[in-house]
């Protein structure tokens, strides 16, 4: 999305729309300074006022205006040359001190990332499951439940292990993983071929060892799980 959006930056503000208008109106007339990500938030940066995007579960984005959305669109931005409308979401006016105060080194796609500061995050929380862990975004901000389910499957960790549990060596192949499979979800998404790729999740098969594939709630956050009993261990 950022790099759709990026085209815009330094571009002045000609026309504000949408539900959430009444609280960010006054940016109208304003240049958009910059556009950053910090995990799964977007955030606009201009002089006065930044906003910060987070698409939850079901949002979406768009460079031309959808009319049949017209409803459900929480922000539109429009320039001289285009605009950014944003559906479904949540949008919100936020600080500069919100934003400075976001740790951009447990970003896992920023240059800044530091694995060894995820690391240190994990075992100060040795009884967390490492899926809820995955998940949690204070830690790995940007991994969602295909990268949870993925990353694990490819580290052969089963989901309802406890962090205390892995063995120094599987707790640092989790967390550069979870960076790796990352990259290679974005790559995939941007070729349209993510679907073709997933190993566990959504399958039925295990392409290892051919077994049947387990379907799971796990861990506090209740979300689902994909994993092969026979090839990811449970420590």
């Amino acid at each position: 999305m950022k790099e759709d959006l990026q085209k815009f930056a330094g571009e002045k503000v000609v026309d504000v729309k949408g539900s959430s208008i009444t609280e960010i109106s006054q940016i109208k007339g304003h240049i958009l300074r910059e556009i950053r990500t910090h995990g799964k938030q977007t955030f606009l940066i201009f002089d006065k006022a930044n906003i910060r995007i987070h698409l939850l579960m079901f949002g979406s984005y768009s460079l031309t205006e959808n009319k049949a959305q017209a409803h459900t669109l929480k922000l539109g931005l429009e320039f001289k040359d285009g605009g950014m409308y944003f559906y479904t979401c949540n949008v919100k006016p936020v600080k500069p001190e919100f934003i400075s105060g976001l740790d951009w080194e447990a970003d896992v796609m920023s240059d800044a990332w530091d694995p060894e500061k995820a690391e240190k995050k994990l075992k100060a929380n040795p009884e967390m499951m490492v899926c809820d862990a995955l998940m949690d975004q204070e830690i790995f901000p940007g991994v969602g439940n295909i990268i949870k389910n993925e990353a694990l499957f490819r580290v052969g960790i089963h989901p309802e292990t406890l962090i205390g549990h892995l063995p120094p060596a599987r707790l640092k192949a989790m967390i550069n993983e979870a960076r790796i499979y990352s990259f290679d979800f974005k790559k995939w998404r941007k070729e349209n071929v993510l679907r073709k790729r997933f190993e566990v999740y959504q399958q039925k098969k295990c392409p290892n060892c051919g077994e049947e594939i387990i379907k799971k709630e796990t861990g506090h956050g209740k979300r689902t799980s994909f994993f092969c009993k026979n090839d990811q261990k449970l420590y």
